[in-house]
């Protein structure tokens, strides 16, 4: 797991997160991956607000999915940098 890294921005700057969708969330939204440009300082919780109200489809995602930042398992409120990958990872079936 890599850490996240964490680049000082000035408040108000434009930061942009990747997105990246697994099995039935990429089933939902037709893709794989998409992008959102947010107003730093921001949130894992910012940021997946910001993806579901203006990516078309996001809206059918769960409201506080399973997430992991540059690879790590987060909470919510943890920080998000220009260039950070959230993984949005849906429930598993086990046994």
């Amino acid at each position: 797991m890599t850490a996240s890294r964490q680049v000082p921005v000035a408040a108000g700057t434009s930061i942009t997160v990747r997105f990246r969708f697994f099995a039935r969330y990429a089933e939902l939204l037709g893709k794989n991956e998409s992008s959102v440009t947010l107003k730093a300082p921001a949130t894992v919780a910012d940021a997946v607000r910001a993806l579901r109200e203006r990516v078309p489809g996001a809206q059918a995602l769960p409201e506080h999915p399973l997430v992991a930042l540059n690879r790590e398992h987060v909470l919510y409120d943890r920080p998000v940098s220009d260039g950070d990958e959230l993984a949005l990872l849906p429930p598993l079936a086990g046994g």
